[in-house]
């Protein structure tokens, strides 16, 4: 059983200036029955287990336990991401903003790193390159950074990274006094360039000398900015080590944690503006008390962890940002982590309800508009009755909102080419619906990146001269692209879209298909370029109700809409359950089209001008 699920606690009324009891883990010894104002309780572990945690707590006048929940475990065990992400609190938390006062606080969870447009965050990279550790272990140290700096750059927010490599000696590959500290691509350029082998003269382990430099670092800094400026006392600073813990030479690293936490004015009211994580990542012979005592000691929260791999420490990191703060339109951004919701990582997927006939599937492309399918408006008598339901946090049905105005593309006519013997047509299968009001934004409503606005050029890191040709060269870039559309049930669903000659191959399943088109001649009268094609291979393929939503891709930890759902020769989910999906039977070839909105560029604009800020074609 885990360690934190086995944690004996009772939780009666207590009157004023008493803590509840405290606890004892398993496999811990407790000194300490008094639970009064300013009482302590102290833990050590039986045999040979190691303590994780505050080894002393003291009650305090709030009612709460100081420190950290100590648990005891096996010296050699690992973290798992399920098991870290409620255990993480302030750590790496009010980096970026204040707690909202509004949340509620669900036990075992802290705040987290508030993603916000405002502030400075200064992130430190430290990394354990002495010979403890592995070659194969600093490379994962390496991988599990890169991903971490990409993910924080993600949100166009401001922070400033430092790359310090260390082993007897710390090298500074990166300060966050440069200027390049703030620009993604360097940063990473840094991180992959760092190599193993710089410290092989000096392969003894001193964690002191690595945060020392991380504190001339920041008296720099405060030299620079002025110790009495807003600009320095306003910097959030997130200390990130990875390593095994081996200090083994400089003297004990706490002394230069002390002499950080000075420099910072680090006190109560000021606790949120330092965050200390000792990290252990990948298959590590960890120093489990080092790593302990350097970790930051928060109220109820933990900083020191060891994790499998570099999967496990992104499923962490992911689960410690809160884009919940982030409440202007910024596109494409989901939620990763392994426990949101459907909603959460697909925050832009809206359902269309008309009175009657089938659902339709749409993708809020800003805080008031919404990209869909024509047909999905067909019979649509008024579409004033219709609603539009959007995610929202406080209702897991989200919540509906009315449609002020329909713009159908004029060019759409199903039976256009009927008098040619084909049936239905899907040419110009596009619209945009206006919302009765605004979106508040949130983790379970915001717009997905539209390719060829300036938006998306923020998000795909291009630089400003960028055109819609330049978004169409990165997006469509392979003969087969891997993207998504979302399913009935929320779902992500996996597709390749086909371009060039993949593209040709696809389309051929039309012509071949007898009984939707028996006279067909020319299959580029029904498929034309304005269509990306998928359903080869493992493809899914969308069911009837699904029309209209995004299909989009994943760059750059964002998510940008290619397309949207238009046709295709098989529905997978019949007429009995619509969350069950049949592979098409023998004789049966599944294809799936898309209008492409590269293609439909020109209507794009003459709609959203305004709404949206476009690149030149």
């Amino acid at each position: 059983m885990d360690p934190l699920m086995a944690f004996l606690c009772l939780l009666p009324l207590y009157p004023a200036g008493h803590c509840p009891n405290p606890g004892i883990s398993v496999g811990a010894v407790r000194t300490g029955s008094r639970f009064g104002l300013g009482d302590k309780v102290s833990y050590r572990c039986s045999s040979n287990l190691v303590l994780t945690g505050s080894a002393e707590r003291e009650c305090q006048s709030n009612g709460a336990w100081s420190g950290t929940e100590p648990i005891c475990r096996q010296p050699y065990s690992y973290d798992f991401p399920e098991d870290v992400a409620p255990a993480l609190g302030t750590s790496f938390s009010h980096l970026l903003g204040a707690t909202n006062p509004t949340q509620k606080k669900t036990k075992g969870v802290g705040r987290k790193i508030h993603i916000q447009r405002s502030g400075h965050l200064n992130l430190y990279l430290l990394l354990d390159a002495s010979q403890s550790v592995a070659e194969d272990d600093f490379q994962i140290f390496k991988e599990s950074a890169i991903l971490m700096v990409d993910r924080i750059f993600s949100f166009e927010i401001n922070v400033s990274v430092a790359i310090i490599t260390f082993a007897s000696k710390p090298q500074v590959v990166m300060s966050v006094l440069y200027d390049n500290s703030r620009d993604v691509t360097e940063v990473i350029n840094s991180l992959n360039n760092i190599n193993y082998k710089d410290h092989e003269n000096g392969t003894g382990t001193n964690t002191y000398a690595a945060l020392n430099s991380v504190h001339i670092m920041m008296n720099n800094q405060m030299q620079r900015l002025g110790m009495k400026t807003a600009a320095w006392q306003e910097i959030r600073h997130a200390i990130i080590l990875l390593t095994d813990g081996k200090s083994n030479m400089g003297g004990s690293p706490k002394l230069a944690v002390d002499n950080i936490r000075e420099i910072l004015n680090i006190n109560q009211q000021r606790s949120d503006y330092l965050d200390i994580y000792a990290i252990g990542v990948g298959k590590l012979d960890v120093d489990w008390r080092e790593l302990n005592e350097l970790g930051s000691k928060k109220d109820g929260e933990r900083h020191a962890f060891i994790l499998q791999d570099t999967e496990a420490l992104y499923q962490v990191f992911e689960h410690m940002l809160d884009v919940s703060q982030l409440t202007d339109t910024i596109c494409g951004v989901g939620n990763m982590s392994a426990n949101a919701s459907v909603q959460e990582r697909t925050p832009w997927h809206v359902t269309i309800k008309p009175r009657s006939q089938e659902t339709c599937r749409g993708a809020l492309i800003s805080d008031q508009w919404v990209l869909t399918a024509a047909h999905c408006f067909r019979n649509a008598e008024n579409s004033s009755l219709w609603r539009v339901n959007v995610g929202d946090p406080n209702s897991q049905w989200g919540k509906d909102f009315s449609i002020e105005k329909a713009v159908i593309s004029s060019g759409f006519d199903v039976f256009a080419k009927k008098d040619q013997g084909i049936r239905e047509f899907y040419g110009d299968d596009i619209a945009l619906l206006k919302l009765a009001e605004k979106v508040k934004m949130s983790t379970h409503a915001r717009p997905i990146c539209l390719p060829c606005t300036v938006e998306a050029n923020l998000a795909l890191r291009r630089p400003p001269g960028s055109t819609c040709r330049d978004h169409e060269s990165e997006l469509l870039n392979k003969l087969s692209i891997p993207a998504y559309f979302v399913s009935l049930n929320g779902n992500k669903m996996n597709i390749n879209l086909k371009t060039g000659t993949e593209w040709i191959s696809c389309i051929k399943a039309v012509s071949q298909d007898k009984t939707t088109f028996p006279d067909l001649k020319d299959v580029r009268e029904v498929v034309t370029d304005q269509f990306l094609c998928s359903g080869m291979e493992k493809d899914d393929n969308p069911c009837r109700g699904e029309s209209g939503g995004a299909v989009f891709l994943e760059r750059r930890h964002r998510f940008f809409q290619v397309g949207l759902v238009s046709w295709g020769l098989y529905n997978p989910c019949g007429k009995s359950n619509k969350n069950s999906r049949q592979r098409a039977p023998k004789g049966k070839i599944p294809r799936d089209f898309h209008i492409n909105l590269f293609r439909l560029q020109p209507w794009l604009r003459q709609h959203l001008e305004g709404i949206l800020n476009f690149l030149p074609l």
